[in-house]
């Protein structure tokens, strides 16, 4: 039976083997997270740098694996590790909404109404503008390789 007979056959919740790559992916992006964390703390009325940083990287990194990975067509094999390695385990343990939302709350509860405003504008269009970004790398690197791919025919 072929691997891509069992991923039919078996749900995903079912198949141990799609475990390892969220795993190991979650391991590092809670890593670069923390990391982050100490190298930006947040302090009480100031801007959280750290939390914003991350979450527009992982919006950018979503936005070109996901797109690059668009073009592959099957959701099986090393496309589908990827996509549960870097989108949900490194990309879903990186970024946090529920840090953004307490730090957006914590701002407003000390009083700070237009720092928590902008930093919630701020988070979501730049996770907007980033994940355009990703998406627009990853469709020039396409074209790009369907360019060397034409010419060397």
């Amino acid at each position: 039976m072929s691997e891509r007979d069992i991923q039919r056959s078996n749900p995903h919740h079912l198949q141990a083997n799609l475990y390892l790559p969220i795993a190991v992916g979650g391991v590092i992006g809670t890593t670069a997270r923390y990391e982050m964390a100490l190298l930006l703390p947040t302090t009480k009325g100031h801007f959280p740098f750290a939390t914003l940083i991350v979450n527009i990287f992982g919006s950018f990194v979503l936005g070109l694996l996901l797109e690059s990975l668009s073009t592959s067509q099957s959701d099986v094999g090393l496309s589908r590790r990827l996509r549960l390695l870097i989108g949900t385990g490194f990309c879903g343990s990186l970024t946090t909404f529920s840090t953004f939302a307490t730090e957006a709350d914590l701002l407003i509860k000390s009083h700070d109404v237009t720092l928590a405003l902008a930093y919630l504008a701020v988070t979501i269009l730049a996770g907007l503008l980033a994940t355009t970004f990703g998406i627009k790398v990853a469709n020039l690197a396409i074209d790009q390789k369907h360019e060397q791919s034409g010419a060397n025919k």
